[in-house]
């Protein structure tokens, strides 16, 4: 729920997709999050497309963490069990504080797309030098619903009773 008394504060943010075989021009769930973040108001600072290499993804994130901006990081690919899938791995000891509920409620909305194979997800979320990262599947099916379910009410300055663009300021 949002409140219109409030003004909207736009967010800058960077997509990184993690992937052994797209690049930006076949990147659909990275363009989906760009679209769909802009279209919200936010302001893309970079996007761009490393290969399933723990190194290559920790050394992104933790250069834009670094950075001045992005203040939201969205990562897709890497969050599946297979052997390449080291998103998590690579990701996870950067946080300062994680937000597990963001899993927790994204696996329980994908389960009534899915059912039982949203198991399989290891989406997750934390705080990173005062930057919000959020580890989302490479679908652009899960990337639609973190989006719209999730991340652009809680990236909404507007949204009560709390908002993580309200918080953003304390972040740090």
């Amino acid at each position: 729920m949002s409140s219109p008394q409030q003004d909207f504060l736009a967010l800058s943010f960077a997509v990184l997709t993690v992937s052994d075989t797209r690049d930006l021009a076949s990147d659909t769930s990275g363009a989906l999050l760009e679209q769909g973040m802009k279209e919200a108001g936010h302001r893309l600072v970079e996007r761009k497309v490393v290969q399933d290499e723990g190194k290559e993804i920790r050394n992104q994130v933790q250069a834009w963490a670094s950075a001045s901006e992005p203040a939201v990081v969205l990562v897709t690919g890497g969050t599946g069990i297979t052997a390449r899938d080291v998103t998590p791995e690579a990701i996870e000891p950067l946080y300062d504080k994680g937000l597990p509920g963001f899993g927790e409620i994204f696996r329980w909305l994908s389960y009534a797309d899915i059912g039982a194979a949203t198991i399989q997800s290891r989406a997750s979320a934390g705080v990173v030098q005062g930057t919000l990262v959020f580890l989302l599947p490479g679908s652009t099916g899960a990337c639609r619903l973190a989006l719209e379910k999730i991340l652009l009410p809680q990236l909404d300055s507007r949204t009560r009773p709390c908002s993580f663009a309200g918080l953003m300021d304390r972040l740090s």
